[in-house]
């Protein structure tokens, strides 16, 4: 077959979606995919937007016979027929499914006189993937985590960073003017976003995952202590700043002083700065003991938030350490961290790993069982 076509809004893209387009270039040498772009319809992204991240879907898997084409204001199967292909391939994945696809493939063929359709099955693990679900995935702690299984690498990016920025923007819109520095708003969301922090491609661990982890756990820690809008306000400041600077050189001062210092000098916020920055230090091992804020204890839990995660999520971190650290000789490695890990240990059995009650409650057994195996792994 010369050419068959899928299409959907895919919004967004997800590994199903990449299944049945992948089945695609199996029959056929070329694969035109319509992307529909429906005005009764509010996606997260706009149609050109999603292209992109299709055409990044497709590029990051080594397709180069994909194509994307958005289609407005018609039915696609008449679309596809103008342009001389006679076959669309959707998924089934149930008996639903098959119901509704084979009443639009009648409609199709019978009244619009467009296209017929080929139906494949994807397999068991992809059966309940769909735009769909992946959306249901977004709002509690971990979120990201699950989206991250179920959707190809640029779908994820794009969708994380636009979650990121409606978070930073909202975080700035919620206070009078006299207050932030809105004007300058836009180059920090970039510069943090970016190569240069949190986007680096060195950035394995400490990047908008960690980011996206943070600010979920700071919404959710705030749901449930009835915290106020500043409290809540001046540890998402903190949080977004706080490693904006990591790096392995020997700097004159901490990654962690030199991100509160980055803070300050931003001068986002025209009022109490001071207070985002000291909990900004507080993350700084050498620090922490000296500085007296009343959310310390709470902006500790969210950066350690991460040890009391399931096991795979858990082990997919310390990975990801060990990558950020993959200049560091693999003994001197095992030994620090070994040493590290056995400090928090400790500092959990006596139970002051977390502070915080909610944090203690929610990781204080899971992060000793994990760092516990992780000691065990680098002792062996």
């Amino acid at each position: 077959m010369k050419e068959i076509a899928f299409s959907g809004t895919l919004d967004p893209i997800t590994n199903g979606h990449m299944w049945v387009i992948g089945e695609a270039r199996s029959l056929a040498d070329e694969v035109t995919i319509f992307l529909s772009e429906n005005s009764l319809k509010k996606p997260q992204f706009p149609a050109e937007e999603r292209k992109r991240i299709i055409e990044l879907s497709a590029a990051e898997r080594g397709w180069k016979n994909v194509r994307v084409v958005i289609v407005k204001g018609d039915y696609t199967a008449r679309v596809a027929k103008k342009r001389g292909i006679d076959y669309l391939i959707r998924g089934i994945r149930n008996t639903s499914d098959f119901d509704y696809e084979n009443l639009i493939q009648q409609t199709n063929v019978d009244v619009l006189h467009g296209s017929k359709t080929i139906f494949v099955m994807p397999p068991r693990d992809l059966g309940s993937v769909s735009s769909s679900f992946v959306r249901t995935l977004q709002g509690p702690v971990g979120w990201h985590w699950n989206m991250k299984k179920f959707v190809p690498g640029p779908a994820y990016r794009a969708w994380i960073l636009d979650w990121l920025r409606k978070e930073w923007d909202a975080l700035w819109q919620s206070q009078s003017a006299d207050q932030v520095n809105v004007a300058d708003s836009d180059y920090w969301f970039n510069y943090l976003t970016g190569e240069a922090s949190y986007g680096g491609a060195g950035r394995h661990y400490h990047n908008l995952d960690h980011l996206v982890h943070g600010l979920t756990e700071i919404r959710v820690w705030a749901g449930r202590s009835n915290a106020t809008t500043t409290e809540i306000d001046t540890l998402k400041k903190a949080f977004w700043f706080h490693d904006a600077v990591y790096g392995h050189a020997q700097e004159p001062v901490s990654d962690e002083e030199a991100s509160a210092r980055l803070w300050l000098e931003s001068k986002l916020d025209l009022g109490a700065a001071d207070g985002s920055a000291d909990l900004i230090r507080a993350t700084d091992h050498f620090q922490a003991t000296a500085i007296n804020h009343p959310l310390k204890q709470v902006m500790l839990g969210v950066d350690l938030a991460i040890l009391g995660q399931e096991e795979e999520i858990y082990d997919a971190y310390a990975f990801a350490i060990r990558r950020e650290y993959q200049h560091i000789p693999d003994a001197e490695f095992k030994t620090n961290r070994r040493n590290a890990l056995i400090h928090l240990r400790d500092k959990g059995r006596a139970g002051l790993l977390y502070g915080d009650p909610y944090f203690a409650e929610q990781y204080g057994d899971a992060a000793l069982s994990n760092m516990t195996r992780e000691i065990d792994s680098l002792t062996a």
